[in-house]
């Protein structure tokens, strides 16, 4: 039997490169929304400036008109409407008017 032969070095590793972060699901033309965030299936970003609040539920993408809103927040109860939070307090989707 033969004796082992000692393995060969390790050649150094290639450098990683960088992650991409993830492509905005909005409109590019509507810019950075003032707050976005997400849960169970929803997602939503808000647009101050265009007073525009975009809903994704379930792969589906709705526009809505914010009004006076300034949306900071979103909560789902019990399969309801989603109720966003606003500095007049809770706004639910119902009361918007889709765009």
């Amino acid at each position: 039997m033969e004796p082992m032969k000692p393995m060969e070095p390790m050649k150094p590793m290639k450098p990683m490169e960088p992650m991409k972060g993830a492509e905005p699901w909005w409109p590019k033309d509507l810019g950075q929304p003032a707050s976005s965030g997400g849960q169970n299936g929803l997602r939503y970003a808000f647009f101050p400036d265009a007073h525009r609040l975009l809903v994704e539920t379930d792969g589906h993408l709705k526009t809505y008109d914010s009004g006076d809103h300034k949306i900071s927040g979103v909560q789902q109860a019990n399969g309801g409407a989603p109720r966003f939070t606003s500095q007049s307090g809770e706004v639910s989707l119902d009361d918007l008017k889709v765009v």
